[in-house]
């Protein structure tokens, strides 16, 4: 028998340490190759460990919660096949297969649901890991297809969710005495609810099939942290000393690597801050008439897609504000304009702010900016986000809107000159025409690096935004 040592791999972009969050193995389990061993936390993403070995697990050298430096060895995996009889010796050998770490699968439109960015998800501080729900019996349980099947009968809906079905085919045991109940969902659905532990027969489906979609898990998740919240217990006993009535919250993975970006920007880059309000009317007006298109069914829709177009636009009209400010290692500095659009979107997750971007905005459509942005936001709050997708931002959005904050002074990214802070859109009394009516008003704030953008670009910039959420058509042009 031989032992097998698995050392924390570099997932990717030169990263030294990780946490190890949870175990997905024990020992005695037996794993197969590419089987997931456990979940780490880099300084920016959180990713899934598959074993490279075929085996027993015989220890895990790390416990959960502990941060080791890459290269460290956190699980050991014997070549005996728990309950296989035939020695090792044996056995046919296996044609290891390694796994390729640091091209993790990329994200895509079967990822988690994608919700409103920035703020519109449980707050980090109240979200907890949940166990998973144990599984019914497999007397009883009849897998959903991965696809919709063709039935030969139409099965019998189950009130209160059109996602559940009755199947009255028989099992190859025998005939299925009581009412079975199959929920569709796609795979990547199914994976992030058991990841969350949430029944999908409990989700109220929305899909144009019946099958449950990844925005509804996002609103039933955000819904049942809503009813976890414990503020009636927060404060703790009375009676205690205020010393022993202190959390202590360690700072470490995403938390660490953020705090010490702003820090650095903050100090780096002389910050400098407008704002603009907009009558953003014709905008929640384009919005709508975007939901209600075919060519959009399916796909999540809002005012921040007009946005993301906007700053697009007007960054091809005033190109300074899409560069970085770089210190050569001569003492010299100069100014990179980019001829590309890597835009940046502010995300909260349970692990802290993460600002993926969408690489090449730029040429994308309509349509496939708002995959994108689906994409992007989903990949975010299940904590998936790869560090590649992090780096190369040119100019970010913060969409601050989505907790009814009306506008901000954000701190810029690091590496980039410009943030643009999306504020609430609600109605007020505008005055259009000499009349005072109720218009859809926002506020925007944007922040500049100084050294870069002066005040009249930063003026321009802000003003072609808003042009475009004032009257989305002039994208036509």
């Amino acid at each position: 028998m031989t032992l097998n040592k698995f050392n924390l791999p570099d997932v990717g972009e030169g990263l030294t340490e990780a946490e190890i969050v949870s175990w997905k193995v024990k020992p005695g389990d037996a794993v197969a190759v590419n089987d997931v061993l456990c979940e780490i936390e880099t300084a920016k993403s959180l990713v899934e460990l598959p074993s490279p070995f075929a085996g027993t697990v015989s220890e895990l050298l790390v416990p959960e919660g502990v941060t080791v430096d890459v290269g460290t060895a956190i699980i050991s995996v014997s070549d005996d096949i728990a309950g296989d009889p035939t020695p090792a010796d044996a056995r046919a050998p296996e044609r290891p297969v390694q796994p390729v770490y640091g091209t993790l699968p990329a994200p895509g439109a079967d990822s988690p649901a994608a919700g409103p960015l920035v703020g519109s998800g449980p707050k980090a501080d109240a979200v907890k890991r949940r166990p998973r729900k144990a599984q019914p019996s497999a007397a009883v349980t009849v897998n959903a297809p991965e696809v919709e099947p063709v039935q030969p009968h139409a099965p019998a809906e189950v009130s209160g969710n059109p996602a559940a079905v009755v199947d009255p085919r028989p099992t190859l045991g025998g005939t299925i005495t009581g009412l079975v109940s199959k929920v569709l969902a796609k795979p990547p659905v199914r994976k992030i609810a058991r990841d969350l532990g949430i029944d999908l027969a409990d989700v109220v489906a929305t899909g144009s099939r019946g099958e449950v979609t990844r925005e509804d898990l996002v609103s039933y998740q955000a819904q049942r942290d809503a009813e976890l919240d414990k503020a009636d217990g927060f404060w703790g006993a009375a009676g205690k000393p205020q010393e022993q009535r202190i959390e202590r919250v360690p700072v470490k993975g995403v938390r660490k690597a953020t705090a010490k970006a702003m820090v650095d920007s903050a100090f780096s880059a002389p910050h400098v801050s407008i704002f603009v309000d907009v009558d953003a009317s014709r905008t929640m007006e384009f919005v709508k008439r975007l939901k209600a298109s075919r060519d959009f069914e399916g796909i999540r829709v809002s005012p921040l897609l007009i946005l993301a177009k906007a700053v697009i636009w007007a960054a091809a009209r005033n190109p300074s504000v899409n560069a970085s400010w770089v210190d050569n290692a001569d003492g010299s500095a100069e100014i990179q304009v980019k001829h590309f659009m890597n835009l940046g979107i502010a995300a909260a997750t349970p692990r802290g702010l993460m600002v993926p971007n969408i690489k090449n905005a730029q040429d994308l459509s309509l349509k496939e900016l708002a995959l994108a942005l689906n994409n992007l936001a989903t990949t975010a709050r299940a904590g998936k986000t790869q560090p590649a997708e992090m780096q190369g931002g040119s100019l970010t959005i913060t969409n601050i809107g989505a907790l009814g904050i009306d506008t901000g002074t954000p701190i810029i990214n690091p590496g980039e000159v410009a943030i643009v802070a999306f504020g609430t859109i609600k109605q007020k009394p505008w005055v259009l025409d000499g009349e005072v009516i109720p218009r859809w008003i926002t506020t925007l704030g944007g922040s500049f690096d100084h050294r870069v953008v002066d005040g009249d670009l930063s003026a321009r910039f802000m003003a072609d935004v808003a042009a475009i959420l004032e009257e989305p058509a002039l994208l036509l042009d």
